[in-house]
């Protein structure tokens, strides 16, 4: 059932346990429990169900009273997220973000494209030999790869833009804003802390900012500063760490946090990384190549696509992670600078991102040698994310891949 805001839907009282009844007895003619009973399953799937009142309690009761399997999707996060009290311990929530490569390349080309799941669990990440394996699987299928990866690298991930991939960019940006970011703006923006407004303008010019510094950790000092000279307007600290949250619960965002091994205050700024690099292009206007032959024939936006690919790789690492986590490591006097760093339990795997045609084995893996030598960061090994399959260095505690290798792994 979809739950599109219609209006005859609001004249029903409690109208998923309504609909639900009504499907018992037209279409089952028995309970959803009698299925149950006589060995069946029944599956009930509701789409766009935040656009309901009270949605959260009619699940509940639901669920409480019903043996049946409930499937909820929505395009709103943050107004799914809202229901999750109700239903504490009865739900179990998927981030599916945008399309992988393996859908792109189903959609844009009918064509399979072999992705690499851990076996077990998200603990065979912690083996060194999983990482050279997503690293031959992608050299193997180099020519598919390829192809799909330029065509994300292109557009990004967002499903409407490779169903139309006909329609030139500069009239599907329009779409695309309208559709995502805007949609967000309209709708989760109703949703103030304890009845607070938030301004609209605040937070399209603050996602702006944060399409600029994509793959950075500006601050919110910096935030504030640049908010006040655009706006002209006295916006606080406080208030721009709030709408951040707010744009990473909505999804449009994905903050990445420094990593702290010992309890203490914590220090640093989190990384920023967007759900979708095509975000970016459209908000913007700004399109940057991000394949290699791209950036060859554009070699000033080079610096700009490594902060893009890191915050490709960010956000995909953050939202396919499972039950791991995903950090960042600050520069420290100590301490040079990784881009992230994947945790799984009390092992560590850090990932530098270095997105240029040339790597130097000793100074573009530096970071990643001194995180690995210090003991009480339990790291077996670093990865290394490049533009190219052809990047080998000498340390055997590094291995090295392509970002489009990289988005491989599921």
């Amino acid at each position: 059932m979809q739950f599109d805001e219609l209006p005859s839907l609001k004249r029903l009282d409690e109208p998923i346990l309504r609909i639900v009844e009504w499907f018992q007895h037209v279409i089952l003619r028995r309970t959803l429990n009698e299925v149950a009973a006589s060995g069946g399953t029944t599956y009930l799937f509701f789409d766009e169900v935040q656009n309901l009142r009270d949605w959260d309690a009619q699940l509940k009761a639901l669920v409480d009273h019903h043996t049946t399997r409930v499937v909820v999707t929505g395009s709103s996060a943050l107004r799914i997220e809202a229901g999750r009290d109700s239903l504490a311990g009865r739900i179990h929530s998927l981030d599916v973000g945008t399309l992988k490569l393996n859908e792109i390349s189903a959609i844009r080309f009918g064509t399979k494209l072999e992705i690499a799941r851990p076996e077990n669990s998200i603990e065979d990440l912690l083996r060194v030999d999983f990482w050279k394996e997503l690293r031959e699987l992608g050299a193997h299928q180099q020519e598919g790869r390829d192809a799909v990866f330029s065509a994300f690298a292109e557009r990004g991930g967002y499903p409407l833009v490779h169903e139309h991939a006909d329609v030139p960019w500069d009239q599907i940006t329009g779409q695309l804003n309208e559709t995502v970011i805007n949609r967000v703006i309209q709708h989760d923006l109703r949703l103030g802390d304890r009845g607070r407004r938030r301004d609209p303008d605040l937070l399209k010019e603050l996602f702006r900012l944060a399409c600029r510094y994509a793959g950075q950790s500006p601050g919110t000092l910096l935030f504030q500063r640049e908010i006040q000279r655009v706006m002209s307007a006295n916006v606080g600290a406080q208030r721009v760490r709030q709408y951040l949250d707010f744009l990473d619960r909505t999804l449009l965002l994905r903050m990445v946090e420094p990593l702290e091994i010992r309890l203490k205050k914590r220090k640093g700024d989190a990384k920023l990384c967007l759900a979708d690099h095509g975000l970016r292009a459209s908000w913007l206007g700004e399109v940057v190549p991000l394949t290699p032959d791209g950036l060859r024939a554009a070699p000033e936006s080079s610096s700009l696509a490594g902060r893009i690919a890191e915050s490709v790789a960010g956000s995909y690492l953050k939202t396919n992670l499972g039950a791991g986590d995903l950090r960042h490591v600050p520069a420290r006097p100590d301490q040079p600078e990784i881009d992230f760093v994947l945790v799984i339990g009390t092992q560590r795997i850090p990932i530098e991102i270095k997105y240029q045609r040339r790597i130097d084995p000793q100074g573009d893996t530096e970071g990643l040698r001194s995180f690995i030598e210090r003991a009480v960061n339990r790291a077996p090994f670093g990865v290394l994310v490049t533009q190219s399959d052809d990047v080998l260095v000498p340390d055997p505690r590094i291995v090295t891949l392509p970002l489009s290798s990289l988005l491989l792994l599921r």
